[in-house]
């Protein structure tokens, strides 16, 4: 763990010393998950409640996503909804270039009218190809699949998937169509919290349109029914893909999402899946790591009754933690050198930078820094003596400034 304060200059000069702080957190492993091995060829698991990245291994390469790039079809789908464009009860048409589609499906043909409920349920429980494309061109600016293709990439990007390129609306294996497994991530993450009145169609297990697959009506998602609290998203499966699942699980109130791709089978897949849940709930743990009102540093006072004042954190702030090891912790206090008197209690004077993690999966909280008390203005008597040490500033320099360092 590592502290430091930098004092930004109020005019020319500028101030830094280290300051060494306790932080009240128990130790922790780094949130980077070392000694946590997937098997998976790639993962990626985050906490909703904090953002913070509990896992990512491989987790910006871009991959075939198989159906699990489904859940952008889907995504885009219940934006529609919630526009207005389409209701649940819109009932859609199933192209020729719908119909043709093997694998997983919910055995459309052209003379179905397929309501968009139903075709949202034959995408998530069923995984149905031809109920994707039916949705991705109902959605496409000009009714054809690529269509829809340009407009869910520009989507991606627009949510930061800068490692997506959508080429179809069912995770076809089509050369291009890649996601990453952050991607993926994000995508999940604004499905659930986006819209929520649609989510509890993931927790469905059974579909079967008009009776046409009784053997194809399950839910393939391992997790659901194990009573670990898993209520979504999605499996997907390709020979280049190999098994992989977005998953989510809520339990006590947290509620983490988690993405694996690449494992050789479904049990295996089903084993990973549960092995990463269980491991993300129960193996971190909230911990305040700063209390409201600790004093964490001293800013000198220009033309002040006293010669300093107290600088203490606005707010408690709690971060989610492994549960044993050593936190990758790391913490800095910024204010402008010197304050000018009068300064009242509880004025803003800076800030408390903390940062959990390192890399592109750290997590940053800013906190405002407030006056633990009051400083007047000075006498004359301070008047002077600040002026005279003025003047010896500009003839010998400024004073030399004390650094210290500590952990």
């Amino acid at each position: 763990m590592t502290a430091a304060i930098t004092a930004l200059p109020h005019r020319a000069a500028a101030f830094v010393a280290a300051l060494a702080f306790a932080l009240t957190c128990a130790a922790a492993l780094p949130a980077t998950a070392q000694g946590f091995e997937t098997e998976a060829r790639a993962a990626y698991v985050v906490d909703h409640g904090t953002g913070q990245v509990l896992l990512a291994h491989n987790a910006d390469v871009p991959l075939p996503p198989a159906s699990m790039s489904k859940l952008m079809t889907l995504l885009m789908t219940f934006e529609a909804l919630q526009e207005g464009r389409l209701t649940l009860e819109t009932r859609l048409p199933v192209s020729e270039h719908a119909m043709s589609f093997g694998g997983s499906t919910m055995f459309l043909n052209t003379s179905d009218r397929p309501t968009v409920e139903d075709l949202i349920r034959g995408v998530i429980i069923v995984s149905g190809n031809d109920a994707s494309v039916a949705l991705a061109e109902a959605l496409s600016p000009d009714g054809t699949e690529e269509g829809f293709a340009r407009i869910a990439t520009e989507r991606a990007r627009e949510l930061g998937m800068n490692q997506t390129t959508i080429r179809n609306g069912s995770g076809w294996p089509t050369a291009g169509h890649v996601m990453s497994m952050r991607d993926l991530g994000i995508l999940a993450e604004e499905i659930i919290t986006a819209h929520p009145e649609y989510y509890d169609y993931f927790a469905e297990t059974e579909f079967d349109y008009e009776n046409r697959s009784p053997a194809n009506r399950f839910n393939r998602n391992p997790l659901l029914g194990m009573g670990i609290g898993a209520d979504g998203l999605k499996t997907g499966h390709t020979q280049e893909a190999g098994y992989g699942l977005v998953g989510s699980a809520m339990q006590g109130g947290r509620r983490i999402t988690f993405v694996i791709t690449g494992l050789p089978s479904a049990a295996a897949r089903a084993r990973e899946a549960e092995r990463i849940t269980s491991w993300a709930l129960r193996q971190f743990v909230e911990r305040e790591v700063v209390e409201a009102g600790t004093e964490m540093a001293r800013a000198p006072v220009f033309m002040g009754a006293a010669a300093d004042v107290g600088l203490a954190p606005a707010s408690d702030l709690a971060l989610l933690l492994p549960a044993v090891g050593e936190p990758a912790l790391s913490a800095e206090v910024s204010y402008i050198s010197p304050v000018i008197a009068p300064v009242a209690e509880g004025a803003e004077l800076g800030t408390l930078r903390v940062t959990l993690g390192e890399g592109q999966d750290a997590v940053e909280h800013v906190i405002p820094l407030v006056a633990t008390g009051t400083v007047a203005e000075g006498g004359m008597l301070t008047r002077l003596g600040t002026a005279a040490r003025a003047v010896l500033y500009e003839l010998i320099g400024p004073p030399p400034v004390p650094i210290t360092a500590g952990g």
